[in-house]
Protein backbone atom coordinates (compact mmCIF):
# COMPACT_ATOMS: atom_id res chain seq x y z
CA UNK A 1 0.00 0.00 0.00
CA UNK A 2 2.99 2.54 0.94
CA UNK A 3 4.15 1.40 -2.66
CA UNK A 4 0.85 2.45 -4.11
CA UNK A 5 0.54 6.32 -2.30
CA UNK A 6 4.30 6.57 -3.07
CA UNK A 7 3.77 5.97 -6.98
CA UNK A 8 0.65 8.14 -7.31
CA UNK A 9 2.48 10.83 -5.37
CA UNK A 10 5.34 10.77 -8.39
CA UNK A 11 3.04 10.63 -10.82
CA UNK A 12 0.47 13.33 -9.29
CA UNK A 13 4.34 15.75 -8.88
CA UNK A 14 4.69 14.95 -12.85
CA UNK A 15 1.27 15.51 -14.29
CA UNK A 16 1.45 19.06 -12.03
CA UNK A 17 5.34 19.57 -13.93
CA UNK A 18 3.81 18.41 -17.10
CA UNK A 19 0.88 21.37 -17.65
CA UNK A 20 3.58 23.70 -15.90
CA UNK A 21 6.35 23.25 -18.95
CA UNK A 22 3.25 23.37 -21.30
CA UNK A 23 2.12 26.71 -20.07
CA UNK A 24 5.95 27.87 -19.91
CA UNK A 25 5.89 26.84 -23.61
CA UNK A 26 2.34 28.70 -24.46
CA UNK A 27 4.31 31.89 -22.61
CA UNK A 28 6.96 31.70 -25.16
CA UNK A 29 4.82 31.06 -28.20
CA UNK A 30 2.31 33.73 -27.28
CA UNK A 31 5.21 36.05 -26.60
CA UNK A 32 6.88 35.67 -30.32
CA UNK A 33 4.49 33.35 -32.27
CA UNK A 34 6.63 32.37 -35.44
CA UNK A 35 4.47 31.57 -38.72
CA UNK A 36 2.41 27.95 -38.57
CA UNK A 37 -0.27 26.60 -40.65
CA UNK A 38 -2.77 23.78 -39.30
CA UNK A 39 -4.02 21.19 -41.74
CA UNK A 40 -8.05 22.04 -40.10
CA UNK A 41 -7.65 25.93 -38.45
CA UNK A 42 -7.24 28.76 -40.10
CA UNK A 43 -5.34 30.37 -37.22
CA UNK A 44 -3.44 28.38 -35.52
CA UNK A 45 -2.92 30.94 -33.03
CA UNK A 46 -1.53 30.08 -29.51
CA UNK A 47 -5.00 29.98 -28.31
CA UNK A 48 -5.40 26.77 -30.81
CA UNK A 49 -1.84 25.50 -29.39
CA UNK A 50 -2.90 25.53 -26.08
CA UNK A 51 -6.00 23.63 -26.69
CA UNK A 52 -3.73 21.01 -28.82
CA UNK A 53 -1.43 20.62 -26.04
CA UNK A 54 -3.24 20.41 -23.17
CA UNK A 55 -5.87 17.97 -24.76
CA UNK A 56 -5.60 15.45 -22.19
CA UNK A 57 -9.29 13.44 -22.27
CA UNK A 58 -11.02 11.08 -23.69
CA UNK A 59 -14.29 12.47 -25.73
CA UNK A 60 -17.62 10.83 -24.68
CA UNK A 61 -17.41 7.85 -26.80
CA UNK A 62 -14.04 7.51 -28.03
CA UNK A 63 -12.49 4.11 -28.59
CA UNK A 64 -9.58 3.60 -26.15
CA UNK A 65 -7.34 2.62 -28.49
CA UNK A 66 -7.36 5.73 -30.39
CA UNK A 67 -5.60 9.19 -30.43
CA UNK A 68 -6.53 12.43 -31.35
CA UNK A 69 -4.31 14.10 -34.20
CA UNK A 70 -3.57 17.44 -34.62
CA UNK A 71 -1.71 17.87 -38.16
CA UNK A 72 0.79 21.12 -38.05
CA UNK A 73 4.07 23.21 -38.96
CA UNK A 74 5.18 25.98 -36.54
CA UNK A 75 8.20 27.73 -36.86
CA UNK A 76 10.26 27.80 -33.58
CA UNK A 77 12.69 29.70 -32.30
CA UNK A 78 15.68 28.38 -30.10
CA UNK A 79 14.05 29.46 -27.12
CA UNK A 80 10.97 27.49 -27.98
CA UNK A 81 12.83 24.97 -29.17
CA UNK A 82 14.11 24.27 -25.59
CA UNK A 83 10.70 24.48 -24.21
CA UNK A 84 9.47 21.96 -26.26
CA UNK A 85 12.62 19.76 -25.08
CA UNK A 86 11.69 19.78 -21.74
CA UNK A 87 7.99 19.48 -22.33
CA UNK A 88 9.29 15.91 -23.79
CA UNK A 89 11.24 15.27 -20.95
CA UNK A 90 8.43 16.30 -18.70
CA UNK A 91 6.48 13.58 -21.12
CA UNK A 92 8.91 10.80 -20.54
CA UNK A 93 8.92 11.43 -17.11
CA UNK A 94 5.09 11.21 -16.51
CA UNK A 95 5.37 7.95 -18.67
CA UNK A 96 8.11 6.37 -16.91
CA UNK A 97 6.32 6.29 -13.58
CA UNK A 98 3.05 5.18 -15.36
CA UNK A 99 5.10 2.25 -16.87
CA UNK A 100 6.53 1.20 -13.16
CA UNK A 101 2.39 1.26 -11.94
CA UNK A 102 1.92 -1.06 -14.46
CA UNK A 103 4.95 -3.43 -14.16
CA UNK A 104 4.04 -3.81 -10.70
CA UNK A 105 1.02 -4.75 -11.78
CA UNK A 106 -0.35 -1.87 -9.15
CA UNK A 107 -4.46 -1.51 -9.95
CA UNK A 108 -4.05 2.51 -9.88
CA UNK A 109 -5.50 3.59 -13.27
CA UNK A 110 -8.98 4.26 -12.56
CA UNK A 111 -7.99 6.34 -9.56
CA UNK A 112 -5.41 7.94 -11.56
CA UNK A 113 -7.91 8.83 -13.95
CA UNK A 114 -9.90 9.84 -11.29
CA UNK A 115 -7.45 12.48 -9.19
CA UNK A 116 -4.96 13.49 -12.06
CA UNK A 117 -7.69 15.77 -13.77
CA UNK A 118 -8.83 17.71 -10.21
CA UNK A 119 -5.18 18.97 -10.10
CA UNK A 120 -6.32 21.56 -12.34
CA UNK A 121 -9.66 22.04 -11.88
CA UNK A 122 -10.02 25.13 -14.23
CA UNK A 123 -8.22 22.94 -17.35
CA UNK A 124 -10.76 20.28 -15.99
CA UNK A 125 -13.90 22.07 -15.79
CA UNK A 126 -13.46 23.61 -19.11
CA UNK A 127 -12.90 20.62 -20.86
CA UNK A 128 -15.47 18.98 -19.02
CA UNK A 129 -18.28 21.46 -20.48
CA UNK A 130 -17.33 20.39 -23.70
CA UNK A 131 -18.35 16.81 -23.44
CA UNK A 132 -15.00 15.46 -22.51
CA UNK A 133 -14.34 12.89 -20.06
CA UNK A 134 -11.93 10.52 -18.45
CA UNK A 135 -8.06 11.09 -18.87
CA UNK A 136 -6.40 9.65 -22.14
CA UNK A 137 -3.19 8.56 -20.36
CA UNK A 138 -1.25 8.32 -24.25
CA UNK A 139 -2.74 12.04 -25.02
CA UNK A 140 -0.62 13.13 -21.71
CA UNK A 141 2.66 11.30 -22.86
CA UNK A 142 2.97 10.96 -26.34
CA UNK A 143 6.03 13.51 -27.82
CA UNK A 144 5.36 16.32 -29.33
CA UNK A 145 7.79 16.11 -32.84
CA UNK A 146 10.63 18.01 -34.15
CA UNK A 147 12.65 18.58 -36.87
CA UNK A 148 16.55 17.65 -36.15
CA UNK A 149 17.31 20.88 -38.17
CA UNK A 150 15.96 23.39 -40.70
CA UNK A 151 13.84 22.31 -43.38
CA UNK A 152 14.00 23.48 -46.87
CA UNK A 153 10.22 21.69 -47.55
CA UNK A 154 7.65 19.35 -45.66
CA UNK A 155 5.30 16.59 -47.71
CA UNK A 156 2.50 15.92 -45.83
CA UNK A 157 0.84 12.71 -47.40
CA UNK A 158 -2.36 10.76 -45.61
CA UNK A 159 -0.68 6.96 -44.94
CA UNK A 160 -3.95 4.77 -44.62
CA UNK A 161 -2.45 1.21 -45.21
CA UNK A 162 -0.75 0.66 -41.96
CA UNK A 163 -1.17 -2.70 -40.02
CA UNK A 164 -0.10 -4.44 -37.25
CA UNK A 165 0.48 -8.22 -37.62
CA UNK A 166 0.87 -10.57 -34.57
CA UNK A 167 2.41 -14.28 -35.31
CA UNK A 168 0.01 -16.62 -33.41
CA UNK A 169 0.12 -20.71 -32.86
CA UNK A 170 -3.06 -22.62 -33.61
CA UNK A 171 -2.91 -23.49 -30.06
CA UNK A 172 -3.44 -19.79 -29.01
CA UNK A 173 -5.97 -18.55 -31.88
CA UNK A 174 -8.09 -21.62 -30.52
CA UNK A 175 -7.89 -19.68 -26.92
CA UNK A 176 -8.42 -16.59 -28.47
CA UNK A 177 -11.54 -17.91 -29.83
CA UNK A 178 -12.64 -19.57 -26.87
CA UNK A 179 -12.80 -16.58 -25.12
CA UNK A 180 -15.68 -16.01 -27.16
CA UNK A 181 -19.29 -17.15 -27.26
CA UNK A 182 -17.82 -21.11 -28.08
CA UNK A 183 -21.91 -22.01 -28.38
CA UNK A 184 -22.09 -19.40 -30.93
CA UNK A 185 -22.58 -20.91 -34.33
CA UNK A 186 -20.14 -19.08 -35.92
CA UNK A 187 -17.67 -19.37 -32.94
CA UNK A 188 -17.98 -23.06 -33.65
CA UNK A 189 -17.64 -23.08 -37.40
CA UNK A 190 -14.49 -21.19 -36.66
CA UNK A 191 -12.83 -23.85 -34.16
CA UNK A 192 -14.25 -26.58 -36.31
CA UNK A 193 -12.24 -24.75 -39.22
CA UNK A 194 -8.85 -24.10 -36.63
CA UNK A 195 -9.26 -27.76 -36.03
CA UNK A 196 -8.75 -29.28 -39.84
CA UNK A 197 -5.15 -27.28 -40.33
CA UNK A 198 -2.03 -29.15 -38.88
CA UNK A 199 -1.07 -27.77 -35.42
CA UNK A 200 2.38 -26.13 -36.35
CA UNK A 201 1.04 -23.97 -38.86
CA UNK A 202 1.79 -20.40 -37.69
CA UNK A 203 -1.18 -17.67 -38.16
CA UNK A 204 -1.35 -14.05 -38.47
CA UNK A 205 -3.59 -11.93 -36.14
CA UNK A 206 -3.92 -8.45 -38.12
CA UNK A 207 -4.93 -5.42 -36.81
CA UNK A 208 -5.54 -2.52 -39.50
CA UNK A 209 -4.37 0.93 -37.85
CA UNK A 210 -5.90 3.96 -37.60
CA UNK A 211 -4.79 6.51 -41.02
CA UNK A 212 -2.21 8.78 -40.21
CA UNK A 213 -0.58 11.46 -41.61
CA UNK A 214 3.30 10.76 -42.94
CA UNK A 215 5.90 14.06 -43.14
CA UNK A 216 8.75 13.51 -45.84
CA UNK A 217 11.19 16.30 -43.89
CA UNK A 218 14.15 17.43 -46.58
CA UNK A 219 16.60 19.03 -44.61
CA UNK A 220 18.45 22.67 -45.75
CA UNK A 221 21.84 20.83 -45.28
CA UNK A 222 22.36 16.97 -45.26
CA UNK A 223 22.91 15.84 -41.55
CA UNK A 224 25.85 15.04 -39.61
CA UNK A 225 25.29 11.19 -40.56
CA UNK A 226 24.64 12.03 -44.24
CA UNK A 227 20.61 11.86 -44.33
CA UNK A 228 19.47 14.97 -46.32
CA UNK A 229 15.76 13.59 -45.61
CA UNK A 230 13.70 11.61 -43.15
CA UNK A 231 10.13 10.19 -42.99
CA UNK A 232 7.77 10.61 -39.45
CA UNK A 233 4.40 10.55 -38.33
CA UNK A 234 2.36 14.14 -37.13
CA UNK A 235 0.21 13.25 -34.37
CA UNK A 236 1.33 16.38 -33.36
CA UNK A 237 2.09 19.74 -34.73
CA UNK A 238 6.16 19.82 -35.46
CA UNK A 239 8.51 22.13 -34.08
CA UNK A 240 10.50 23.46 -36.76
CA UNK A 241 13.99 25.20 -36.57
CA UNK A 242 13.55 28.71 -37.85
CA UNK A 243 15.77 31.35 -36.53
CA UNK A 244 14.14 33.61 -39.17
CA UNK A 245 10.45 32.63 -37.96
CA UNK A 246 9.64 31.24 -41.14
CA UNK A 247 8.03 28.09 -42.55
CA UNK A 248 10.15 26.15 -45.33
CA UNK A 249 7.94 25.44 -48.57
CA UNK A 250 5.09 22.55 -47.95
CA UNK A 251 2.48 21.06 -49.78
CA UNK A 252 -1.87 21.99 -48.98
CA UNK A 253 -2.79 17.40 -48.00
CA UNK A 254 -6.28 16.79 -48.41
CA UNK A 255 -8.26 17.79 -45.05
CA UNK A 256 -9.40 13.97 -44.56
CA UNK A 257 -7.52 10.46 -45.60
CA UNK A 258 -8.99 9.33 -49.03
CA UNK A 259 -10.88 5.88 -48.32
CA UNK A 260 -9.37 2.46 -48.88
CA UNK A 261 -5.88 1.86 -49.61
CA UNK A 262 -3.43 4.53 -51.18
CA UNK A 263 -0.71 2.33 -52.15
CA UNK A 264 -0.73 -0.96 -54.55
CA UNK A 265 -0.94 -3.82 -52.62
CA UNK A 266 2.51 -5.57 -52.50
CA UNK A 267 3.61 -8.69 -54.91
CA UNK A 268 5.12 -10.27 -52.24
CA UNK A 269 2.19 -10.26 -50.06
CA UNK A 270 2.31 -13.45 -47.66
CA UNK A 271 -1.01 -13.72 -46.20
CA UNK A 272 -3.91 -15.16 -47.83
CA UNK A 273 -6.16 -12.38 -49.51
CA UNK A 274 -9.64 -13.88 -47.58
CA UNK A 275 -9.36 -13.92 -43.58
CA UNK A 276 -9.14 -17.30 -41.89
CA UNK A 277 -10.74 -17.08 -38.50
CA UNK A 278 -13.08 -13.39 -39.05
CA UNK A 279 -13.80 -12.96 -35.30
CA UNK A 280 -10.58 -12.75 -34.58
CA UNK A 281 -8.92 -11.26 -37.51
CA UNK A 282 -6.78 -14.29 -38.09
CA UNK A 283 -5.52 -15.27 -41.69
CA UNK A 284 -3.42 -18.11 -43.40
CA UNK A 285 0.43 -17.18 -44.73
CA UNK A 286 0.42 -18.41 -48.43
CA UNK A 287 1.68 -22.10 -48.99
Amino acid sequence: MELQYRLLAELEAAFDHLVERIDALLDIYTASPGKAWALESPRPDAQWLRRVLLDFWYQDGQDGRVTRSYVGLIAASETLLDAVAEVNAAKSRFAAILATIREQAISLIPEIKTVLPFRHPALHDHLRGQGLARLHLKQCWRHLPVADAPLSRVRLAWYTSGRSIKRLTVREAEQKLLTLDSDAPHVRIQLKRLAGIPDGEPLAQVQRQAPVMRANLFFQEPLADGRSRKAMNLPLPLFIPAPDGQLPHYNQPLPRPPQGRTRAKRSDERLEDDVFLPSIRVFRYRG
